[in-house]
């Protein structure tokens, strides 16, 4: 099975001890892409060395996580940090504008601060042509509004950590070419995510890990990594009734399609 984490943080700190093998893990397991999304300026630096490491494996995404905008006086400066690496590299070096999106559970104190943050991340994703990886936690119902303002203007992208209601999950694949993000969660003991999975279509879903958090069973509880997705995948074709190839080859044709090539159509 080839598959396809669409969301992975292996430049974080807790991989810097055995990367090499974190990559050949993934690669052993059929995991042949990596898309790194950006947290803020501390990391940038840390995830394209990673990328510059790594170049048949990683594509970074840039932008500037909602949490990150919580207590900084200075986060219209980081996205304006946002907008000169995305100037910086060439067409195509960045595969996405994220990690964006909104954050309520640690703060609701920044809640004007962190629409406008994603707002104009938004716009920027418009502007260069590229999609969206999105972070929603305690904010379904402020996403959803805002994302009524974006709707036919050609936003696109995955709500990775995909975690609401099938109403929520419907309401925003009507707002344009969206794909929702599933990972270790949907393989946790009464995962309210896997009841919404089962309605959803294969052709919605892409999978990802959000290594080194959100571990998948068996793991649960230790560090995650990208080579853990096939575990997402096995539960994901066992709740939709299908093989594991079938998820794999669908789902990767969907994250190739919205990051990494141009696609007409879904197979």
């Amino acid at each position: 099975m080839i598959m396809i984490d669409t969301h992975a943080h292996i430049y974080e700190p807790e991989f810097d001890d055995d990367r090499d093998e974190v990559v050949a893990s993934a690669l052993a397991a059929g995991v042949t892409k990596l898309l790194l999304p950006a947290i803020d300026g501390e990391s940038y630096g840390r995830m394209l060395d990673t990328c510059a490491k790594y170049p048949e494996v990683c594509r970074p995404m840039m932008g500037l996580h909602p949490t990150s905008v919580n207590d900084n006086p200075h986060w219209r400066e980081a996205l304006d940090e946002v907008r000169r690496q995305l100037d910086r590299q060439p067409q195509g070096y960045f595969c996405g504008v994220g990690e964006i999106g909104l954050d309520f559970y640690w703060s609701n104190d920044f809640r004007d601060e962190q629409i406008e943050a994603f707002e104009a991340q938004a716009e920027m994703s418009i502007e260069y042509g590229l999609p969206i990886a999105v972070h929603t936690r305690s904010a379904w119902d402020e996403m959803r509004m805002v994302m009524r303002r974006f709707a036919g203007r050609g936003v696109r992208g995955v709500f990775h950590a995909f975690s609401d209601s099938v109403e929520c999950y419907r309401e925003l694949r009507g707002y344009g070419d969206f794909l929702f993000g599933i990972g270790g969660v949907v393989t946790f003991r009464k995962s309210a995510v896997a009841d919404v999975v089962r309605e959803m279509s294969l052709d919605d879903i892409v999978l990802e890990t959000d290594c080194p958090y959100l571990t998948p069973v068996p793991y649960r509880g230790r560090r995650n990594e990208p080579a853990y997705v096939r575990y997402v995948c096995e539960k994901v074709a066992e709740l939709k009734g299908v093989t594991p190839e079938e998820v794999a080859v669908r789902t990767t044709t969907n994250a190739e399609c919205m990051f990494l090539f141009p696609c007409k159509e879904k197979n």
